[in-house]
């Protein structure tokens, strides 16, 4: 019995200082070389900002009319003033977390209704283009995805600009891109990317 308990005890005990370790290391900015809120980087005339720790809030940020563009300095946030600010884009349910962009049940080339962008899945036959919005599963130590906007694309690699990828991690990454039997495939688990509407013709539309 009094194994049992100091086997409860310590298992609770890592548990907590698992915890504690996983706030500090996602809620605190560890990277004395740079401030929260600097800008980092700029694509197509819109800033990237810098956040520290991957779960850190610095408050909501809304258009002067009261459109919600996220949280700063989070990922949802930049790609959604991104495309505010680019194309004047309203997203017509403007909350949700990463991994809430990417809808399973919308077909292939169809709009997402929730996101008003057509949706493609990785894997399928549409290259990703400049612009495109790519979304990111989530991962043991981040429930809530990742998303980031296309800022180049050749035949094996995508660039993508990103806000919030961590305090030592860069604004840009380069993902691998493959083409089987021309299927497009982006590394990195990507589950697809999101179109505005205007970028196609309505012919490239699915019904």
């Amino acid at each position: 019995m009094i194994r049992l308990r100091t086997l409860l005890l310590a298992v609770a005990g890592t548990a907590l200082l698992t915890a504690a370790g996983y706030r500090v290391v996602t809620y605190t900015n560890l990277n004395p070389g740079q401030e929260v809120g600097a800008v980092v980087d700029e694509f197509n005339g819109v800033k990237v900002y810098y956040n520290g720790g991957v779960n850190n809030s610095e408050g909501r940020n809304l258009s002067r009319d009261g459109y919600n563009l996220g949280i700063k300095y989070q990922c949802v946030e930049f790609v959604k003033r991104y495309y505010f600010e680019r194309f004047n884009h309203r997203m017509p349910d403007a909350f949700g977390n990463a991994k809430d962009f990417f809808d399973a049940a919308t077909p292939q080339g169809a709009l997402n209704a929730k996101r008003g962008l057509v949706q493609y899945r990785n894997g399928e036959a549409e290259k990703p283009q400049v612009d495109d919005l790519v979304i990111f599963p989530p991962t043991l130590f981040n429930p809530y995805g990742h998303v980031a906007i296309v800022a180049n694309v050749t035949e094996r690699e995508v660039e993508i600009v990103q806000q919030n990828p961590g305090p030592f991690s860069s604004s840009r990454a380069r993902l691998a891109l493959e083409a089987v039997d021309g299927r497009w495939t982006v590394a990195g688990s990507a589950l697809g990317w999101l179109r505005p509407v205007a970028a196609l013709s309505s012919a490239a539309i699915s019904p």
